[in-house]
């Protein structure tokens, strides 16, 4: 039952803790224990100061401790950058639906990339006569959860302290249970502060876990092996996957075997590695000509888990027929509902396999025969180019190789413009994914979740993000700061929201008007904020901004050596605004072609 982790800080240990279950916050705080949660970040509110005295005077902020936030925001971004980094959930609470509405982007954002994790909230008293005056009204919602029922996998508010158990644990068995995602117990106050009459008969939690990965059916798996074995030129798309060894080593495996080339993309973690000589190209945002014609090519498609399926395959045919077989193996259709588009575009699939992607590989192992992938050198990197009077990331990525040498990476972040060909993806760690929903400000949350959850390990996490995705979520570094998270994070900082320069540029370019003023209404400057600065007063460590190729290299090593010695550090280096042109398709520009 208890994970028995170490505190992060001895700062919060609380005195005179009372082991006695007195009231019913203490019963909702004991099954966070009883769960095995061993953080849970907040932003403090009235609304729950019932379940926060619990988890301090009941708990002693031990198992789970609190990871205070200076943003509710950013409190859910790194429960989810926790869950990416591995698989494991945590819990996050949200004041009131004031609370709930600050942390809606970020449960949308989990939401659409399918991580798990346990939102506790909180309404003011539901009975009228409990409420104090203005203040608990405001904070009283009939149905709290209608605010993320759309995207969230479930929702509850119990309304009894005997009802807190089993309202949580089903929670905590849905976040869990393939596919993923947060889930959402909303806890009245009047309940958490109402005493205990009788001893609480706590289930035992370990007959209520989530649910094992399930696997295709017989009929499907012989459709499977037979499209396999009669396939000439297949083409794996490989999507989301879990992080063991073995489901990597099966993955690449059945490449091998089958002669298949495999597609990655930068939505989801890294789950073969890129350096591979099936791999086509590199882990793209937007698919490149290596791939569109490896996809043409395909007499056999095959995706693994990826993430709009219908899209890459337009991207490659455009609305020419798919000759190839299609096979989809997900089971993400079953959160698809009528609210969000993250449905993506139906894709034609003449085996439609709705089961886990690992599973299945499993499943085909005992069928095919899949032997451990061939140890093969890897193939030669390319030169970094030459530097130049600009900086841009090419140079952080050859600064940042030279410091760290070969010590294990994880990418927890990669802005945009990142080239990828310099750095490969080796293994389940190497790069976290995207922020699934499309969120700006994200960034900085993802980042103190994974160093959170890897501060263990023997891994260097570091995270690339852009300017506007760091000013919108940078206070989500003072927690950082306040639990000394190692994390080093480099601002790629063209003082623009550039990808949107290019949406306006792609526009006016339809519209027969001057492409030189894309820039108005979208530059972060005169002035550029001083997010060095900023970082500092919140508590981190940090150099910039950085303007020229030695600075760079010194800013890097100093980074480097900070980090390792346990705390985070950031790096706010001037990159030349153009760069990345080249590596950023207007997406405007190509739907406004389609529709012409």
């Amino acid at each position: 039952m208890s994970n028995k982790k170490q505190r992060l800080t001895d700062i919060d240990i609380p005195a005179n803790v009372d082991s006695e279950i007195g009231f019913g916050s203490d019963v909702a705080a004991q099954m966070l224990r009883r769960l095995s949660i061993p953080y849970i970040a907040l932003n403090p509110g009235a609304s729950y100061r019932g379940l926060h005295d619990s988890l301090v005077n009941h708990l002693g902020n031990h198992e789970p401790e609190m990871l205070m936030c200076l943003h509710e925001e950013h409190a859910v971004a790194i429960a989810q950058g926790y869950a990416k980094a591995g698989g494991e959930p945590m819990a996050v609470a949200l004041h009131s639906n004031v609370g709930l509405m600050h942390g809606t982007m970020a449960i949308f954002n989990a939401w659409c990339d399918r991580q798990p994790m346990l939102i506790m909230g909180a309404t003011g008293p539901v009975d009228a006569a409990l409420r104090r005056p203005w203040i608990d009204w405001l904070h009283t919602a009939q149905d709290q959860g209608a605010l993320v029922r759309n995207y969230v996998k479930y929702d509850d508010q119990p309304g009894s302290i005997e009802a807190i158990p089993e309202s949580m644990l089903r929670a905590w068995q849905q976040a869990g249970t393939s596919p993923c995602g947060p889930t959402y117990v909303c806890l009245d106050a009047a309940i958490q502060e109402d005493s205990v009459d009788q001893a609480i008969d706590f289930p035992d939690e370990t007959r209520f876990r989530p649910a094992p990965p399930v696997g295709p059916s017989i009929e499907s798996l012989n459709s499977l092996v037979e499209l396999l074995q009669t396939a000439k030129n297949p083409v794996f798309l490989m999507g989301r996957g879990g992080f063991s060894q073995s489901d990597w080593d099966a993955r690449v495996s059945l490449a091998e075997l089958t002669q298949g080339k495999m597609l990655t993309d930068l939505k989801t973690h890294s789950v073969v590695p890129t350096d591979h000589p099936l791999h086509v190209g590199e882990p793209f945002n937007k698919l490149g000509e290596d791939g569109r014609q490896a996809i043409k090519e395909a007499d056999l498609i095959v995706s693994l888990g990826w993430v709009d399926l219908g899209g890459v395959i337009r991207q490659s045919l455009g609305s020419a027929p798919v000759s190839a077989s299609v096979v989809h193996i997900s089971q993400d259709m079953h959160l698809h509902n009528g609210w969000g588009r993250e449905t993506f575009q139906l894709p034609p699939t003449d085996l439609l396999i709705v089961a886990d992607p690992d599973e299945t590989l499993r499943a085909l192992a005992a069928r095919l025969d899949l032997k451990k992938p061939v140890s093969r050198d890897r193939a030669p990197l390319p030169e970094f180019p030459e530097s130049t009077s600009h900086l841009n990331l090419t140079d952080v990525a050859r600064e940042l190789k030279s410091s760290l040498g070969d010590q294990k990476v994880t990418f927890a972040a990669l802005a945009r413009a990142w080239p990828t060909e310099y750095w490969p993806f080796v293994d389940s760690l190497s790069y976290l994914g995207k922020d699934g929903g499309g969120g700006v400000g994200s960034g900085p949350g993802l980042c103190v979740g994974a160093a959170l959850k890897l501060k263990d390990e023997d891994r260097f996490v570091v995270g690339i993000i852009g300017d506007g995705d760091c000013l919108m979520g940078i206070n989500a570094f003072w927690t950082a700061a306040r639990y000394q998270l190692p994390v080093l994070i480099v601002v790629g900082n063209n003082r623009s929201y550039y990808n949107d320069e290019l949406h306006q540029e792609g526009v006016a370019k339809h519209r027969g008007r001057d492409t030189k003023n894309r820039w108005i209404g979208q530059t972060i400057d005169h002035p550029a904020p001083d997010i060095s600065s900023i970082a500092r007063g919140l508590g981190v460590d940090s150099i910039g901004p950085i303007k020229d190729q030695s600075a760079l290299a010194d800013a890097i090593k100093k980074g480097v050596e900070v980090v390792r010695s346990g705390k985070p550090f950031l790096i706010d280096v001037h990159i030349d605004p153009g760069h990345g042109r080249e590596l950023t398709e207007s997406m405007a520009e190509r739907s406004l072609a389609q529709k012409s």
